[in-house]
Formats: structure tokens, sequence, C-alpha cells
């Protein structure tokens, strides 16, 4: 009895509809035609990318969110963000939100969107020293641990949006998955990863 019910629950797990749909595809992905060069500290070499398509959320109506990751460390940043704002917008959002408490970044590792190659970032960014280096459609990865953490952050917006979760406070006023944000953060920077044996948290912060 005990070995049925145990097999069926994996069946089941395994061909849930909403957890198929909230599943991020595995297909053939973006990849990066560049050669990079390993940090030897934390906020040296960043990946960022967009996680889109999401349900608008907050009193702002968020619909998109912006992860940063440093190589380093793996440490994670995710911003909430809107589909419709500039690429100046993101560029004053990036400096006001990461740069003003990371430093200045030796290397930003992005895709081609064009938030990311608008001559305004891409001047600005240069102005100051930092390398901008695009990825390129199906070549072989070599931003893994970025674009784990980017993957891992969508399948967990996404599944809690699936299910329509909502926490709601003695106000009424309901909180959604921008709310969580802080603690899928914090959840990240304080578990230990894989490629580290440590976590973000403490190689960054030492």
């Amino acid at each position: 009895m005990v070995a049925l019910l145990e097999k069926q629950t994996i069946e089941y797990c395994h061909t849930c509809d909403r957890c198929q749909n909230a599943n991020k595809s595995t297909g053939k992905k973006f990849g990066l035609m560049i050669h990079i060069q390993e940090p030897k500290s934390p906020w040296e070499v960043v990946h960022m990318d967009w996680v889109t398509a999401l349900p608008s959320s907050g009193y702002k109506g968020y619909n998109t969110c912006l992860v940063i990751v440093d190589r380093y460390s793996k440490t994670p940043i995710f911003l909430p963000w809107h589909k419709y704002n500039t690429a100046i917008n993101t560029d004053l959002l990036l400096w006001i939100r990461v740069i003003s408490h990371t430093g200045l970044f030796k290397n930003i590792i992005s895709d081609r969107a064009p938030k990311f190659t608008y001559s305004l970032w891409t001047n600005h960014h240069r102005f100051f020293g930092t390398k901008l280096s695009f990825s390129t459609a199906y070549h072989p990865q070599k931003d893994g641990p970025a674009e784990s953490m980017i993957q891992t952050l969508a399948y967990m917006i996404r599944r809690f949006c699936a299910y329509g979760l909502e926490l709601k406070h003695s106000d009424g006023f309901t909180h959604d998955w921008c709310n969580l944000i802080p603690e899928l953060e914090l959840a990240f920077k304080t578990s230990v990863h894989s490629s580290t044996g440590q976590t973000p948290a403490m190689l960054e912060k030492g």
C-alpha cells in the first residue's frame, strides 16, 4: 500500500499541470561567445538578466525582475521592475540600488536585451571602465551559476504565481510576488552553494 502510494505521488508530481506550466523550458538557451576571466573578489564580474512575463505585482504594478548575480560569491540581487521602463531608468536603478553599495564592476555579462545595448547604457558603463560582454544565441554557455540562479528565481516566482497564493495582512492589503523578493534573496544568500561549498553571504562579507 505504501509503495503504491509513493508511486502515485511521484507520477502526480511529474504530471501536475500547474507545475509543468510554471516550469522553465530546458531547451536550447543563450550562451556567451567570450572568455570570462574569473574574478578574485566580490562584485568584479556580474551577470544580469530579466525574469519577464510576470503578473502585475504590488501597488506599483511590477511585472519584471532584474536579476544581478556576483560571479565570485554567487550573491544575488533581485530588483522588481517594469517592462516599459527605459534603459535610462534601469541604469539609474542599478547605480542607486547596487553600484552605490558594491562599487564599480569590472565586467557586466548580459544578453542583448535592448536595455543592455542602448547607447546611453553602454557609453555610461564604458566611461567608468566597465567592460560589457554580450551573449550570442545558441553558443555553449559560460555563465552557468548565474543562469542557474536566474532560472531558479524564475521558477520560484512563477510557481508562486501559478498557484495564485496570496499573503494578506490585517489591513486587507494583498502582498504578492514582489513582496516575497527580500525573503527569496535572503534565502539564496544564506544557503550553501554547491559550486563553492559556502554561502554567498560568507564569501561576500567574510
